[in-house]
């Protein structure tokens, strides 16, 4: 074989493997902006249900010790925004929010005050999970200085989210929840084909505080 064969050869053989590849990649954005229509679809339907229902929300506290009155979820919306990928247009994310407020009444002002690290650790991870605004001050010994304590001051009111990440190469949804059971981050990663209505029921149920299998 001349080496000008050799060279047809290997670019015939690199032109299928190319193909091969192509091939999959397509057949996987395909699978994934299905499980990305689906979820937006179900979302939105699911947001204009609660919205009406206004379902009981979770029980919360910031130090673990002070309880949160009764708390109740409304105000859910909906947003799903498209980017550029290899010339055409997918979606870069599927979102849902909503305010956790108290059943009765307006959100009102409390305070937590702690004096052990991880106690401190506890408040404020909680804190920046529910995206609390609060104010945090010092408390110090009057004539030695010395730290004594941190006085954490904030209103009864958080947000839940829940955020479908697609990643169209591998065709797999990495699904963020927050504030469903608490204070918390549940992070779960599942195929694009897995993506069906079954597993947005778990979703739902997990949003509501209902026994769910979707964690």
């Amino acid at each position: 074989m001349s080496f000008l064969n050799q060279l047809k050869s290997q670019a015939t053989a690199l032109q299928r493997e190319q193909n091969v590849q192509q091939h999959d990649l397509a057949r996987a954005k395909e699978q994934t902006e299905a499980a990305c229509k689906l979820a937006w679809y179900y979302l939105d339907d699911l947001a204009k249900q609660l919205n009406v229902i206004s379902p009981t929300g979770p029980a919360l506290s910031v130090d673990g010790k002070n309880r949160w009155p009764p708390m109740q979820l409304k105000a859910f919306k909906v947003d799903a925004r498209k980017k550029m990928l290899r010339s055409q247009e997918v979606f870069d994310y599927v979102g849902m929010w909503w305010r956790i407020v108290p059943q009765t009444g307006n959100p009102v002002s409390t305070e937590t005050t702690v004096n052990f690290p991880s106690d401190l650790e506890r408040v404020e991870t909680r804190l920046a999970q529910g995206q609390i605004k609060h104010e945090r001050k010092e408390i110090r010994h009057p004539e030695k200085n010395t730290l004594l304590a941190i006085r954490f001051e904030f209103e009864t009111e958080t947000r839940g989210t829940v955020t479908l990440t697609p990643d169209h190469d591998k065709a797999e949804i990495a699904f963020r929840v927050t504030n469903t059971r608490g204070f918390e981050v549940v992070n779960v990663t599942r195929k694009a084909v897995d993506v069906k209505t079954e597993l947005l029921d778990e979703l739902a149920k997990l949003i509501v505080a209902q026994p769910s299998k979707f964690a």
